[in-house]
Order: C-alpha cells, then sequence, then structure tokens
C-alpha cells in the first residue's frame, strides 16, 4: 500500500511536470511576435526564441542524461526546475530594461529555460514509462501525461490572449509579466512538491555499473531507429501547423479581409485536435500497444498529407475551428487545410510511442538513451526550417509537406520494422 501511494504521488508529479514543459515552451510562441513588433525586427528574428528553445535540447540532451544516469531522478528534477525558474527570471528581467539590450537578455532566457525543459523531459518520460510497468501500461501514462501537456500549452496560448487584448501588434515583454510570475510561482511549487516526494531510483550500483559497460543505448538498433524518429516527428508536429498558418495567411484563403484571423483559428484547432488525440490515447493506452497506436496514425496522417499536396485548393469544406473563448464555430477552408488539421489527430499519441518503443528492453540504458532522445528533439526546429527553404524555393507552400510525408514514411517504417528488439543478446541487467 506505501509503495502504491509512493507511486501515485509520483505519477501526479511526473505528469505536472509534463504540463510544466509545454507551458514554457508555448510562451515562447506569443512572445516571438512580441518581440517582432517591440523591437521592429524581421521575422525569422522574431522567432528566435522558439529556436533558442530546441538548441538549448541540442546542447543539455546528452549531459542530462549523464545527469540522471548520475545522479537519479529527483536530484535531476530539483535541477531542472531550478533551472527553469532561472531562465524565466532573466526573461522577466528583459521586460524591465528599455534598451534594445532586452532582446539579448530575453533570448539568453529563453537559452536557459530550454535547458530546464530538457532536463525535465528526461525525467518525465523514462519516469512515466517506469512507473506504468513499461509496455501498454508505460505508454498509456506518457499519453496522459501528454494530454495534460497539451492542455497546459492551450492555457498558456488562451491567457495571453486575455492578458493582451489590444492585440499583440501593440505589445511589450512587461504586458505577460503575469505569465511569467504564474511561471516562477510553479517552479518554486514544483520544487517543494519534488523535494518532499519519494521518487522511485534505480539503485546506485546498478548506475556505477553502466560506466564500464561496454554497450550503451546506441548498441540498440531499435533505439538508434527511435532516436531518427523522434528527431522527424517533432519536426513534423510543429512544421505541419508552421506552414499552414503560412499559406492560409499568404493566399491561402479565397477571402478578402480576415485571412489572418482564419488562419489563426485553424491552426489552433490542430493543437486543439493534439489535445483530444491524446485524450483518446489515454483511454486506449492500456489496451493497444504503441507499435499499433504508432503504425495506425503515421499511416492515417501520410495519407492525409498525401492528399492534402495533391488536392485542388479550390474546394472548400466547412471546418469547425477552435476559437478560444468563443467556442467552435465553421471556417470555409481548403479541404487541404482541413487535412492538415485533422494531422493534429494524428501527431497527438506519437511521441509517446514513440519512447516507449524505443527504450523497450534497454533496462540499464534507458536513462542514457532519454539523454539522447532530447538532443534530437532539436528537429523541432530544424525540420521546419527545411521545410520553409522548400517554399522558397518553390515558391509553393503544398509542394513543402513532402517533406512532411517523407518522414511520416519513416515513422511508418518504424512502427512496422525499425522498432524490433535485434539486439536482446546484449545483458541490460
Amino acid at each position: 500500500m506505501e509503495k502504491k501511494k509512493g507511486n501515485f504521488l509520483a505519477i501526479i508529479v511526473m505528469i505536472l511536470l509534463f504540463g510544466m514543459i509545454s507551458f514554457v515552451t508555448n510562451l515562447a510562441s506569443p512572445m516571438g511576435d512580441i518581440l517582432k513588433n517591440q523591437f521592429s525586427v524581421a521575422n525569422w528574428m522574431g522567432t528566435l526564441g522558439v529556436l533558442m528553445n530546441f538548441i538549448a535540447y541540442a546542447v543539455m540532451g546528452i549531459p542530462a542524461g549523464n545527469m540522471l544516469q548520475k545522479y537519479g531522478y529527483k536530484k535531476t528534477a530539483l535541477a531542472a526546475v531550478t533551472v527553469g525558474f532561472v531562465g524565466v527570471g532573466i526573461q522577466t528581467i528583459s521586460g524591465t530594461i528599455d534598451s534594445n539590450a532586452a532582446f539579448g537578455v530575453y533570448l539568453l532566457g529563453a537559452f536557459i529555460a530550454g535547458f530546464s525543459m530538457c532536463m525535465l523531459n528526461i525525467v518525465v518520460n523514462p519516469m512515466l514509462n517506469k512507473l506504468g510497468g513499461g509496455g501498454n501500461k508505460g505508454n498509456q501514462l506518457i499519453q496522459v501525461g501528454g494530454s495534460f501537456n497539451s492542455l497546459m500549452g492551450t492555457a498558456c496560448i488562451f491567457l495571453t490572449g486575455v492578458l493582451i487584448p489590444n492585440g499583440i501588434s501593440n505589445a511589450v515583454i512587461s504586458d505577460v509579466f503575469p505569465l511569467m510570475f504564474l511561471a516562477l510561482g510553479i517552479f518554486a511549487l514544483a520544487f517543494v512538491v519534488i523535494f518532499l516526494t519519494d521518487i522511485p531510483e534505480n539503485p546506485v550500483q546498478k548506475i556505477e555499473k553502466k560506466e564500464n559497460s561496454q554497450y550503451g543505448p546506441m548498441s540498440f538498433r531499435h533505439f538508434v531507429f527511435g532516436a531518427i524518429a523522434i528527431f522527424i516527428y517533432v519536426g513534423v508536429e510543429v512544421g505541419i501547423p508552421n506552414v499552414l498558418q503560412k499559406w492560409l495567411q499568404n493566399g491561402g484563403l479565397n477571402v478578402a479581409t480576415g485571412a489572418e484571423a482564419i488562419a489563426g483559428t485553424v491552426t489552433a484547432t490542430y493543437w486543439f485536435l493534439m489535445l483530444v488525440g491524446r485524450l483518446l490515447g489515454a483511454a486506449v493506452g492500456a489496451k493497444v500497444s504503441a507499435k499499433a497506436m504508432l503504425t495506425t496514425v503515421s499511416g492515417i496522417g501520410l495519407i492525409f498529407v498525401v492528399l492534402a499536396i495533391f488536392l485542388n485548393p479550390s474546394t472548400v469544406v466547412g471546418l469547425p475551428v477552435f476559437k478560444g473563448t468563443e467556442g467552435f464555430g465553421i471556417a470555409q477552408v481548403p479541404v487541404n487545410a482541413a487535412l492538415l488539421v485533422l494531422c493534429g489527430l494524428c501527431t497527438s499519441v506519437m511521441w509517446g510511442g514513440i519512447f516507449n518503443l524505443a527504450v523497450e528492453g534497454l533496462g540499464r540504458y534507458t536513462e542514457k538513451a532519454s539523454g539522447i532522445f532530447m538532443a534530437l528533439v532539436c528537429g523541432g526546429g530544424i525540420l521546419p526550417f527545411v521545410q520553409n527553404f522548400v517554399v522558397d524555393l518553390s515558391g509553393n507552400y503544398l509542394v513543402s509537406y513532402w517533406v512532411v510525408a517523407a518522414g511520416l514514411a519513416f515513422l511508418l517504417f518504424y512502427a512496422l520494422v525499425g522498432s524490433k528488439n535485434v539486439n536482446k543478446d546484449i545483458p541490460v541487467e
């Protein structure tokens, strides 16, 4: 009974941290627009905050995995929320600076906050998988955490809109101080809760034994493919709505006025469907294997994207869109846009499925594997860059989705073939 109670508290803490990752990461998106307008910089400079978050994963992923391996889940989590407090604190300080130096200070804070998000991811994913006992139950817990992750991400965007009623074009960093103070408060509370919670750890002797092993996560073929899959997945998840919104804002919609507003609600619906998909994934996660789930969603997603590339954009359909406080409404959009929005249901459960399949059977190499995984989250910044480069070369937004289609094809291959553990002869105890 004591063990079950301890595990339950640990699960709650991990799910709360999962939500915190999304809250801080999603804050970078509206902040990009605020930076662009406050400092009168180009679009690509406005997105540097998002890029700094992702580059932090590439820099910190493997070191954080080593930290988890050496110090365990609890100490790594405590370090992560401390770093997050410092990162958001620096971002807050940037709002008190009047000169253009505020831009650089904000980016520094975003980079440090990215370290925290990377470290938290490294703790949360293997911990939830472990607390669920691996397999379907582990996948189900990751999907539950992912649902709360989506909920907190949506809450961040919603609260940003509430705080800036006159539009982002007139906003400055200090307008979102309440959100930053809220984040600081959550980090402080999380530190106390984690400190007081008994989190299950691997025995120290096992962690020490790993250091002298001739093997590692990269010795497993299914993990190598899984690491590539997570790089591609994050890029696909970010790239679909990123280019979709740009397309709709720049001629994709056959409307004289209001294209920007419609594009925003259509893109928001994609993220909303990710929340719906994760809730569904959590509900069926204990009965449906990660392999079956990933095979289904990557296959359906690939069909949606290929159809979106080939269908005529002049074909318009009514799409129920999420308008935040206004609820739902119907927007007339190209059938291509509707299909890409539906991809949100597919991408929603991919993270948990890929992670679950990639670390299955790794045993004592799981923590280090998680660090490699996190380093490759930088795909969320790199693949959308490639996709936008294709847009510039071709002059066609929909053609760029061949990048996404190729990524989904690889994920389907991974689910069907690449996820099989062919290295069971490697000792993992």
